[in-house]
């Protein structure tokens, strides 16, 4: 199969993310014997400095660990609402929606806390060490990715007149960041210096200094400035001013947490994902529609696919959350699976349909129960992420995976506290974030919002095992998409040659992708745009017709517009490593050897 590139393949260590210079950080960190979890750690911090309008570090992240002989585990690092965050305050300023900028749409921040407990458990290199590299870019600059562009002229208006704090930091003499152009950012650089000179004086010991770190994010210098960020009246998607609900005590209260993963069982495989309160379950319930499996790459088999999405996204609608009423057990169960498969039908459906697990009475949202509210018209390319001109974001983020010599494996997808999000924190260098947007202000929904609760989020790193061994770590930016272009890419690899007597990881991430969008967003304003399909051109105009034909409502996209994965591998029994790369958007790579 021709590709973009090569699947790389060696011995030593393997890693791919969404920007060139986190992977070439993360290679460093292996080089000077390192290993995978501090890699991870270094490049996640340099991914919040290169792709600022993807991610930052009061954004949330979820990870999958697999340390080498041991089970995987998630590390949660979504953080849950505040304790003022309740449906009626919301209601009470007159909103029908949380809004998607601002500090009423900030939950605690859970990335910060999440990768330095990482660090602490599983990673060998100081904190000194491991923020060396995303201190150095943050000084002396990085070449600006045109995205980062982009973004800030669809905000620059919001910039000059509301959130001029973001202005200082990202309009150069009033102009957007020019593609290559240096882009520094001395405050983040300072922040990260003078964490580490407070944790340096709290102790010599390593432990005992992350456990500082984590500590002056809680209760310290940077708690006091974003709980003040908070507290100021913020323009935001609403078109007014809001205080958000984020205090002190919210800060002080969160940890992040690990829990076992979701798994599911498939031809051989097992694939491990975060639980009811991400999206990941979507891909499992996908599995499990696929008993058999028309021809790869045919009109039929783009049509299964699709068509077992939109029954995975409706349960996702239905079920998910942190309040779920139902579990994982239930909804995998070969008799649910069973039920909803039969569902599939040689038409394209455009209705939302949850089903009934052990008889159950599923629960919509009024926007989902509406099928239509909120419906616009799919822009061509609209797999590419959008931003609006008052900072309203569509939904992308980051994605990075590694894997040692030793075996150790992750998968983590950050995300959240882009530029766009909230003003920068003058004194910080970077703004909060705005995942309560995800959250509904309808009450006794699993996904309502509700302090203490998580808002269910799009992020979901997968990790796929066989015999009880990680084998393949891999994930993608891309909100609602990604458990659509996720299940897409692992078809791709467990149905494919290998290459080498390796995976085929980039002929899969090449591979022409697809979304559909009869669901409701999770993003502001929660567009839902029944029956219809996001395809790549590339996926051939035969397909194209033939799937018009059963009915689906066909966007076609650009050639190269749909999904945006990472991946990276290992073979057990020789020890051989391979990494892939989006080539999509010219800025993810993978580095190895």
């Amino acid at each position: 199969m021709f590709t973009t590139r090569p699947t790389l393949q060696g011995s030593f260590g393997m890693v791919s993310s969404t920007h060139w210079l986190a992977s070439a950080t993360a290679m460093a960190v292996l080089e000077d014997d390192g290993n995978a979890f501090d890699a991870a750690v270094a490049a996640a911090f340099v991914l919040h400095v290169v792709e600022p309008h993807l991610n930052g570090p009061a954004g949330e992240v979820p990870i999958i660990l697999a340390p080498a002989g041991r089970n995987p585990r998630v590390l949660c690092g979504q953080g849950p609402a505040p304790d003022g965050a309740t449906i009626d305050h919301y209601r009470g300023l007159g909103l029908e929606l949380v809004p998607g900028t601002g500090p009423l749409a900030a939950a605690v921040p859970g990335a910060f806390d999440a990768w330095l407990l990482l660090l602490r458990d599983h990673g060998t290199k100081r904190l000194a060490e491991v923020l060396s590299y995303a201190i150095g870019y943050a000084e002396r600059g990085h070449p600006a990715v045109e995205r980062i562009g982009q973004t800030v002229a669809e905000v620059q208006g919001l910039f000059e007149t509301e959130w001029t704090s973001s202005a200082a930091v990202y309009l150069s003499d009033g102009r957007p960041p020019a593609p290559g152009a240096l882009l520094r950012n001395p405050a983040l650089a300072r922040t990260w210096r003078r964490v580490i000179a407070d944790a340096e004086a709290a102790s010599s010991d390593r432990d005992a200094q992350i456990e500082a770190a984590r500590q002056v994010w809680r209760t310290g210098f940077i708690a006091e400035a974003l709980a003040a960020a908070a507290a100021q009246p913020t323009m935001d998607t609403s078109g007014e001013r809001h205080t958000g609900t984020l205090g002190l005590e919210d800060l002080a209260n969160f940890q992040a947490t690990y829990e076992d993963p979701a798994t599911y069982d498939w031809n051989g495989w097992t694939i491990a994902k975060a639980g009811l309160w991400s999206q990941g379950p979507v891909f499992l319930q996908q599995l499990a529609l696929l008993s058999e499996l028309p021809e790869y790459g045919t009109p039929e088999y783009y049509h299964v696919l699709i068509e077992g999405s939109k029954l995975a996204m409706a349960d996702r609608e239905a079920w998910y959350g942190d309040s779920a009423t139902v579990t994982l057990e239930q909804l995998l169960s070969p008799e649910y699976s069973e039920q909803r498969r039969k569902l599939i039908a040689e038409r394209s459906s455009e209705e939302l349909r949850p089903g009934s697990p052990d008889g159950l009475t599923p629960r919509l949202s009024s926007y989902a129960q509406s099928n239509s509210a909120g419906a616009v018209p799919v822009p061509l390319g609209a797999g590419e992420p959008t931003v609006a001109s008052n900072g309203g974001t569509r939904g992308d983020t980051c994605h990075l995976d590694v894997v040692d010599r030793w075996g150790n494996m992750i998968a983590a997808t950050p995300s959240g506290g882009w530029l766009q999000s909230n003003p920068v924190v003058p004194e910080l260098g970077f703004p909060l974030g705005t995942r309560l947007q995800m959250s509904w202000l309808e009450p006794e929904l699993p996904n309502s919002l509700a302090p203490g609760c998580r808002p269910r989020t799009t992020l979901t790193p997968s990790l796929a095992l066989r015999d009880g061994e990680a084998v393949m770590a891999f994930g993608t930016p891309g909100g609602d998409q990604q458990d659509q272009w996720n299940l897409h890419f692992f078809l791709a690899v467990a149905l494919g040659e290998p290459v080498r007597g390796s995976l085929d990881l980039q002929g899969a991430i090449d591979a022409p992708n697809w979304h559909q969008e009869s669901f409701p967003g999770s993003f502001y304003p929660r567009v839902m745009s029944p029956g219809v399909t996001v395809v790549e051109s590339r996926i051939g105009i035969e397909a194209i017709a033939e799937l018009e034909r059963r009915g689906h409502r066909i966007t076609v996209g650009g050639p190269w517009s749909e999904g945006r994965l990472c991946a990276v591998a290992r073979d057990p029994e020789t020890g051989v490593l391979a990494a892939g790369a989006n080539p999509r958007g010219m800025q993810g790579y993978a580095a190895g050897r």
